[in-house]
């Protein structure tokens, strides 16, 4: 399943190591998919394995491509931006870079919201000062009624909710994140399947 086209015209994915090799010439030649985002980095250390051959994939089959950093509440902001921006290289063609935020597994700690608000503040200066674009927001509905980011930091949203477009942010979304169980050819896992807002 998929949101209809009439309804949403660009449609996409984003995969991380989970999804394990993509041919992406053949993700292209199965039609539909108009842009992709890889995840990059984790927190301050962790590396997507799979980022580098994804990223080189997305350019040579010529898909729109952006890079994903999923931030942890256990790790200083700073440490957390050079880990990307090392792991990134700057292309004039890459989409926004996505700042992932949701509760993960490995970090149980949950920060006083201005702590976390200023910390998204500071990672997000770095990176928007490296890559010269603004970031848009990929948060789940849990992770925004605990932060209320969405209403703190002004920045496109990407919401997470499956089969039923969401409503949880006072504000309109910019991509939404509708299925996690797409199937494709090219890709032996299942991918995130995503549309763009008219």
């Amino acid at each position: 399943w998929r949101p209809a086209s009439s309804d949403f015209p660009v449609q996409g994915i984003d995969v991380s190591e989970a999804q394990g090799p993509l041919d992406w010439w053949r993700v292209k030649s199965a039609g539909g998919i108009r842009f992709a985002y890889a995840r990059a980095t984790t927190g301050a250390d962790g590396r997507d394995r799979r980022f580098a051959a994804n990223w080189r994939g997305l350019y040579h089959a010529g898909i729109p491509r952006g890079a994903i950093h999923v931030f942890s509440l256990c790790q200083l902001a700073a440490d957390q931006a050079g880990n990307f921006v090392t792991r990134v290289p700057p292309a004039k063609d890459q989409l926004p870079v996505a700042l992932e935020l949701d509760f993960e597994p490995d970090c149980a700690a949950r920060p006083a919201r201005e702590v976390v608000i200023g910390e998204l503040n500071l990672f997000l200066a770095a990176i928007e000062s490296h890559f010269g674009q603004r970031a848009i927001l990929k948060i789940t509905q849990r992770f925004d009624a605990w932060y209320r980011v969405s209403d703190a930091i002004p920045r496109r949203l990407w919401s997470v909710q499956p089969f039923f477009p969401p409503a949880y942010f006072d504000k309109p979304w910019t991509i939404w994140q509708a299925s996690r169980f797409r199937r494709i050819e090219g890709v032996a896992q299942p991918v995130n399947w995503d549309v763009i807002a008219r």
